[in-house]
């Protein structure tokens, strides 16, 4: 019987270590040939000039880059606030309510949701509405991403602190909401940062969100009520196309992209680490 275990154990590790080589072959494979690739399309013009047109020389992604920092950043400033709020509730108000496991339940289901679905709802609310395409309609769409991966990261980090806190501030006749703001939030804040910077990461290469709300712009535009340029959107078009120019700036944006993530990624993981 030992010896038994002992085969069906030494199987069972050969085929994780085999998932897990097969897994990372691609992994290493892939990034690899986003550093072989988009180095090559990288030089000062692609930060300083903006996406050309088809065949012609030069060009860059300073408007592809500067549409993504902006629509990711106010979606990030739009969906932290209520994802942070929700989750303190379902964390330190509705543990057992019916509003609270409805907003659990609500919430798994755009956790799980695929972004083309959001990016839909937000066209048939928004742009279909106005007759145009927005740079408001993408942070609208990338908001609705960041807000269930921040509701759930709070909520979880608010669990792990202990009730012990809880009590001891109660004890001392301390209200409930500066309970939460002073001892519980801030117990949870390396924790509550990582699910913002994840969020972030999820959004920072969200394609089909942008598609049916922002689009595309080959120009340079700050005005959110017009079409706006932005890296994953100018992939999807560069990368198709037979320009060999187009095609290096796309794959330079998807190098940025990688790098963007992989930083904030690490970042919080970092951050996680602290926490425990």
């Amino acid at each position: 019987m030992h010896s038994r275990r002992k085969v069906v154990n030494a199987i069972a590790l050969t085929l994780s270590l085999g998932a897990m080589a097969f897994g990372v072959f691609w992994l290493i494979w892939i990034l690899f040939e986003t550093i072989r690739l988009g180095l090559g399309g990288l030089a000062l013009a692609t930060f300083t000039e903006m996406t050309p047109a088809p065949q012609a020389e030069g060009g860059g992604l300073a408007n592809a880059i500067a549409g993504s920092l902006m629509m990711v950043g106010l979606g990030t400033l739009l969906g932290t606030p209520i994802g942070i709020l929700a989750g303190i509730y379902l964390a330190e108000y509705g543990r057992s309510t019916w509003l609270g496991r409805t907003t659990r339940f609500i919430n798994d289901i755009l956790l799980s949701a695929p972004s083309i679905v959001i990016g839909l709802f937000v066209y048939s609310a928004v742009v279909a509405t106005t007759k145009t395409f927005s740079g408001f309609a993408g942070v609208l769409a990338l908001a609705l991403l960041v807000i269930p991966v921040v509701i759930r990261t709070t909520e979880n980090m608010l669990m792990l602190v202990p009730n012990a806190l809880r009590e001891a501030a109660y004890a001392l006749g301390t209200p409930k909401w500066r309970v939460i703001l002073s001892i519980t939030l801030t117990s949870a804040r390396a924790g509550v940062m990582t699910g913002i910077l994840l969020a972030i990461a999820r959004i920072a290469g969200e394609t089909a969100p942008l598609l049916f709300t922002a689009l595309n712009n080959q120009f340079w535009t700050s005005d959110l009520t017009k079409p706006m340029a932005s890296l994953p959107a100018t992939i999807f078009k560069f990368a198709m196309s037979p320009y060999e120019n187009w095609q290096k700036l796309a794959w330079a944006a998807v190098f940025l992209i990688t790098i963007g993530v992989l930083g904030l990624n690490i970042l919080a993981r970092s951050l996680f680490r602290k926490q425990h």
